[in-house]
């Protein structure tokens, strides 16, 4: 599962389109409820890369803790480099855009 190759551009693409949907259902929600939302659609999406890589239930058992160590780790470092980035540009990332976009 391990994959260390940088990420190219049709990764940041395809961050960007979820991004720009958890921006729009912020509109009619909190950003709270959506990020909640979009933790169970990566935790859903990322079962089923688990079960559809595995050729039997069996094999995808035996999976099982090496994809929630990836997923976490993934998920853990994301997490980190995205909060230092915030940190390092609080104030131009959460002041309100003339357009509204702040994410």
């Amino acid at each position: 599962m391990s994959n260390d190759t940088p990420p190219g551009p049709e990764f940041w693409a395809r961050a960007d389109e979820v991004i720009d949907i958890a921006n729009k259902q912020s509109d009619d929600s909190t950003s709270g409820k959506v990020s909640a939302s979009l933790l169970y659609a990566a935790a859903r999406f990322s079962s089923f890369s688990l079960a559809s890589s595995a050729k039997d239930v069996e094999e995808m058992k035996r999976n099982v803790e090496e994809a929630i160590q990836y997923f976490s780790g993934q998920f853990e470092k994301m997490l980190i480099e995205n909060i230092d980035d915030y940190v390092k540009n609080f104030d131009s990332y959460t002041l309100p855009k003339e357009n509204g976009e702040n994410t």
